[in-house]
């Protein structure tokens, strides 16, 4: 069965393409020396010894499972004992790609290894934070404490291997659209390895659907999470689900193993999937989401992802993301407190329209937004509107949001109460906090301050908040706050540290996705 789209994309069987196996310019002999700070006898040591150790928590965690009559406790358990399988997983990739970089468990990864490394190795970092902070609001204390000390464990391990691996140099470009001396095809720039007639098939306008969902019974299945069961496990080739107009009320989880999963729907105010899910209804925030994804390599299009528990129900996720290379193009993702958790992984959102209140973009992913529409809402009386909570933790973590190209604003029933409704860019969630905002409208709504504290002097020492060629009226920088981590960038080699090239190394796999962006940042 096969569906005619406008959209460049292709599925091809197999793997298209090999990763680089490059740190900087080195090949994989010069590993050691490109890529980590000590011998990779010793790196791959330490990751195997630290895997044992999360197998070990994950066995004594795994004993408080079936707290009857303790919801939220349930739900905290049942998140932890998710979040160490991932974490295991995201070592056991490290390990793979130290060992042997171009591996069955790599092969959908991007070009540069250190970006692979310090990617997962932040991912493995991130969960266990997410577990603890499920424990919010739970009465047992001692599962709390035990738990804890165990995965404290982990978290200084990872810390220490994340500290060996070598970041990406800073780029030296001027900031303009081509990089690496790619072929620029409009906005989309294709990689020197793609052959030329896999190029043509990159630009041709069909693609063709495994599988069709439809409320009314014209499909394959009534439901997206059958039509996700149906998909093979960790797969090279894009599996395309087409979801028919509707609205679909299911939770949808894809897990780690079910990778290249594909999701278009008719628009996204024609296919939207709901949920109501809530901390305040005895939800983790973590498991509280409408859509999660685990597997790498997802991609959604015309389809909104919404929680409607509004907000006197505090946190309540629309969409949640471990996807590793994963794209949301021209989605709606719709909430209040917590809309979007980018939690972990390399993520890119393309004309999307994301909508909250409190903290509604939040994670620890490393996350562009390109040409999205992201606008604040009527929350809670005398509720501050924040649009970012970034959650990295360890200065030595890649991750970060970088919006670009994009409309900051208010929904237009706020624009009656902005003298009642103060709205802000972000606030630190964790220490190294790191959010840059580049070429962007940024409308009257936003306070002239820009940013707000999260608790105090908490971290505004040490968070990263940036701005660079915004325009409108709430772009003015002379009276955002005199934070040391605030920077008023007007160099643009700083500025494209945070494009889709350098960022989240764009060029290496988003040319396979068929979605359009820019590289650098040249319009």
């Amino acid at each position: 069965m096969a569906l005619k789209f406008m959209f460049t994309f292709v599925v091809i069987l197999g793997i298209l393409w090999s990763p680089s196996v490059r740190c900087g310019s080195g090949d994989y002999p010069s590993i050691q020396s490109e890529c980590l700070m000590v011998p990779t006898s010793e790196f791959v040591g330490t990751v195997k010894s630290t895997i044992d150790i999360v197998r070990q928590v994950t066995s004594i965690v795994s004993q408080f499972t079936g707290f009857l009559g303790d919801f939220r406790l349930s739900n905290a358990i049942s998140d932890c004992l998710d979040l160490l399988d991932l974490s295991a997983d995201e070592l056991d990739w490290t390990l793979s790609a130290s060992q042997q970089p171009i591996g069955k468990n790599n092969s959908n990864a991007a070009g540069k290894l250190s970006s692979d490394l310090r990617t997962w190795l932040s991912g493995a970092l991130v969960n266990q934070d997410t577990c603890m902070e499920g424990f919010e609001g739970t009465n047992n204390v001692i599962v709390k404490t035990l738990v804890s000390g165990n995965l404290n464990q982990i978290t200084s391990l990872v810390t220490d291997i994340l500290r060996t691996v070598h970041p990406i140099p800073d780029s030296k470009s001027n900031g303009g659209g081509r990089t690496g001396g790619r072929k620029l095809v409009g906005r989309q720039e294709f990689p020197s390895w793609l052959k030329s007639k896999d190029r043509k098939l990159l630009q041709s306008n069909g693609v063709a659907v495994d599988v069709v969902v439809a409320q009314d019974g014209t499909g394959n299945f009534t439901s997206i999470s059958n039509a996700i069961a149906a998909a093979p496990e960790r797969s090279t080739k894009k599996f395309v689900i087409y979801v028919k107009k509707g609205v679909y009320r299911e939770y949808v989880d894809i897990s780690k193993k079910k990778w290249n999963i594909m999701l278009i729907g008719d628009g996204m105010d024609a296919t939207i999937i709901s949920g109501n899910r809530s901390f305040i209804d005895g939800w983790t925030t973590y498991s509280s989401a409408t859509f999660a994804v685990k597997g790498q390599g997802f991609i959604a299009r015309d389809m909104t992802f919404e929680n409607t528990a509004g907000p006197e129900k505090h946190q309540a996720v629309a969409f949640r993301s471990d996807s590793d290379l994963s794209v949301l193009y021209r989605c709606a993702i719709r909430g209040y407190q917590d809309t979007l958790y980018a939690h972990s992984m390399r993520q890119f959102y393309r004309e999307c329209v994301i909508t909250g209140t409190v903290d509604f973009l939040f994670g620890d992913g490393t996350v562009v937004f390109q040409s999205c529409q992201i606008f604040a809402r009527k929350g809670l009386p005398n509720q501050k509107n924040t649009i970012t909570a970034q959650g990295r933790k360890q200065i030595d973590e890649p991750t970060g949001f970088s919006i670009q190209f994009s409309n900051i604003s208010v929904e237009p029933n706020v624009l009656t109460l902005l003298n009642s409704t103060e709205t802000y860019l972000g606030r630190p969630w964790k220490l190294y906090s790191r959010t840059v905002i580049m070429q962007s409208y940024i409308s009257n709504a936003i306070k002239p301050q820009g940013w707000l504290e999260w608790n105090g002097g908490f971290a505004l020492d040490t968070l990263f908040y940036g701005e660079y060629m915004n325009y409108g009226p709430g772009a003015g920088l002379g009276g955002r706050v005199n934070w040391t981590g605030f920077h008023a960038i007007n160099n643009s080699a700083v500025a494209n540290n945070f494009t889709v090239g350098q960022f989240i190394v764009g060029n290496s796999w988003l040319p396979l996705t068929g979605v359009k962006y820019t590289a650098g940042l040249a319009v």
